[in-house]
């Protein structure tokens, strides 16, 4: 394991590196024959699902894992392929992102029963949430009571260190106190006093969190969302993300994964300015296999808002076929805010606040970052999707809405990568005020339960603006998985057809076929010039002329082979 044993040296030294090797070579050998083979590769055949385990409640006695797998039976087994479940293990603050034990599943929620049948029709993303624990977690506990094989596991500091370097993404102290019974101890909190940082200093932290990823491959996960990774190694005087040893940690997790249980993906989570974000592809796509398009979700609100796609164009001919093992998940929505950081150098200050104004006027919030200045910067709006593209205010017909969401859906539909669906998107969920005012919580507005019994007849109502955005949203990927020009691979251009027209031309090297999707972001009709007449997908209908007129907010996709 040559390349594994130079991550470590980079990582802990030369002294150190043959020990641990040996002990991860040992740990790669227990799961041999553990993890069954599962399915590899991506298609256009594949859209990935993102939801909490317990979004969709059943009747009285089935176990939320149990409803939300009867729903995509139902439902959706045709058109989605990965199903991401948010943290699904027990936990005590954060919606599951502050975890007491990585290797339970919450009974409230069901079992790794329930979990094996979903992941025998679904391939399933897992969390690892492997950056920080629960204050009321086994190794907390352990840790307080000077158990030896707990010492270092967490970042002890003098509270009077200087870290004012370090980068907060919550105005929230970074160091809080302890008691533990070598008296009181004042540890690294990235996030919150009850999310205490992982010390990936300690060689044994590293151990523990591998043995927990091969576990969660053996348990049935075709993916491994990795949250929070931007913070996992420290270093003072530095801002502690990004830093080479957190990339180096990644590619080592790769390097196992690829040795035990190869067709498991790696995701990261680096809610991030772009530049930033791609470097977690590491050099052609040799540390995570796929990453969130962050800067996505902004920009297609901005243009909507604008009617004018000329920002989001031009950020999106950046985006570049990375490997035949990495690509991007292209996303508008997800279980946290739309983030404001992947704007950063995208959109001028004064465009910014007005996203920032748009959020409020829309009947939501913003959550900000301070900065080692005192200074507060906007991190995330937080509004349900559909409200960010839909103002709640505005006396605008069902149908009209309806359109404008879906093309802000259709753009991801469209681009290079696999796309990632929040549920409330498919299901055209509203702002969740009642939910804010029960938790307290500004993300709670686009998080809120739904009982199968209410949810199943406005499905089968098609007045209903769930029926409507739901069934648009089956019929796009439905057509979208019959053409290859789709695939996550075929590659992309981004034409220049006027300020209200998004345009992506794909074509797959493969068997020839090129696509054309139009979007017009727009209030108006704009007639667009087309290179070659083509068919219209969703119209079911070929064009002739050298011209085609859009009606605003239509979306048409355009196919050739050549």
């Amino acid at each position: 394991m040559p390349s594994l044993t130079h991550r470590l040296q980079t990582i802990y030294g030369p002294a150190a590196a043959p020990a641990i090797a040996a002990d991860i070579h040992q740990l790669i050998t227990q799961y041999t024959g553990r993890i069954p083979p599962r399915p590899a590769g991506w298609s256009q055949h594949d859209a990935l699902l993102i939801t909490y385990a317990d979004t969709l409640l059943g009747p009285a006695g089935t176990p939320p894992l149990a409803a939300l797998h009867q729903f995509l039976h139902r439902h959706c087994r045709r058109t989605l392929s990965f199903i991401h479940l948010l943290p699904f293990y027990p936990f005590t603050s954060d919606d599951g992102f502050s975890v007491t034990d990585f290797r339970q599943v919450r009974p409230d929620l069901g079992g790794w029963d329930d979990i094996a049948r979903l992941a025998a029709d679904y391939r399933l993303v897992f969390d690892a949430v492997i950056n920080h624990v629960s204050e009321h977690s086994h190794y907390m506990n352990q840790y307080r009571a000077g158990n030896p094989a707990y010492t270092d596991f967490f970042i002890a500091l003098d509270p009077a260190t200087d870290t004012s370097s370090v980068l907060r993404t919550r105005n929230l102290p970074l160091l809080h106190d302890y008691p533990t019974a070598a008296g009181t101890r004042w540890l690294w909190t990235t996030f919150s006093r009850d999310q205490l940082d992982l010390n990936y200093r300690n060689p044994r932290v590293l151990l523990e969190i591998l043995d927990v990823l091969l576990g969660y491959a053996a348990r049935g996960a075709d993916m491994v969302r990795l949250d929070a990774i931007p913070y996992l190694w420290k270093e003072l005087g530095t801002t502690c993300a990004h830093l080479p040893q957190t990339h180096e940690l990644i590619k080592l997790i790769r390097d196992v994964y690829d040795r035990a249980a190869p067709h498991t993906l790696l995701l990261t989570e680096t809610n991030v300015p772009h530049r930033e974000n791609i470097n977690y592809f590491g050099t052609a796509g040799d540390e995570a296999q796929m990453i969130y398009n962050f800067t996505l979700p902004p920009l297609i609100v901005w243009s909507l808002h604008q009617g004018n796609a000329t920002t989001l164009s031009a950020w999106a001919r950046g985006l570049e076929f990375i490997s035949p093992r990495a690509t991007y998940l292209n996303i508008t929505a997800t279980h946290d805010g739309i983030g404001m950081r992947p704007t950063e150098g995208i959109l001028t200050e004064p465009e910014r606040a007005e996203l920032v104004q748009l959020a409020y006027d829309r009947g939501g919030d913003m959550t900000g970052k301070r900065n080692s200045d005192g200074t507060i910067s906007p991190y995330e709006l937080n509004l349900s999707y559909f409200d960010a593209i839909n103002d709640p205010r505005a006396a605008e017909p069902l149908d009209l809405q309806v359109q404008r969401f879906l093309l802000s859906q259709a753009i991801p539909l469209a681009l290079i990568g696999i796309p990632g669906i929040y549920i409330h998107s498919l299901l055209g969920t509203r702002n969740d005020h009642a939910g804010v005012r029960r938790t307290g919580r500004a993300r709670s507005i686009n998080r809120a339960q739904l009982t199968l019994g209410e949810l199943e007849p406005e499905l089968a109502d098609h007045d209903t603006l769930r029926a409507r955005v739901f069934h648009g949203y089956q019929r796009l990927l439905t057509i979208r998985a019959q053409e290859s020009a789709f695939h996550p691979d075929a590659r992309q251009e981004i034409p220049d057809l006027g300020p209200a027209i998004f345009a992506v031309r794909r074509w797959n090297p493969a068997d020839g076929h090129q696509l054309l999707a139009l979007h017009n972001v727009s209030a108006a009709p704009v007639e667009v010039p087309l290179p070659t007449p083509g068919e219209d997908l969703l119209a079911a209908r070929r064009t002739h002329t050298a011209h085609v007129t859009l009606h605003p907010y239509q979306v048409m996709w355009l196919t050739s082979v050549t």
